[in-house]
């Protein structure tokens, strides 16, 4: 099954476990990753609320950024190898 998630989704991951340089892991920054990206879809909910009731289209603009960067960090928290958290976190 995550062989074939991380195939949907690989345009994603590319981007941040393409690399040769050096990297520093640490499990619990997966963790955290994780944790963030919920935060962010639960922001997007959040706010795409707001937007229905607010009866303004521009209000769909902070959902649209909110659930695509928790979509990114769950992808690369879930799906990602070492390399892709690390250089999503900017650990070098």
């Amino acid at each position: 099954m995550k062989t074939l998630l991380r195939k949907i989704c690989r345009l994603i991951l590319r981007i941040f476990e393409l690399g040769d340089e050096e990297y520093a892991y640490k499990s619990s920054h997966r963790k955290i990753l994780v944790v963030v990206g919920g935060l962010f879809l639960f922001l997007s909910v959040v706010s795409a609320v707001a937007a229905v009731y607010a009866s303004q289209p521009g209000a769909f603009i902070p959902f649209t950024v909110f659930f695509l960067v928790g979509f990114v960090c769950e992808v690369v928290g879930l799906l990602g190898n070492d390399r892709a958290v690390a250089k999503i976190w900017g650990s070098k």
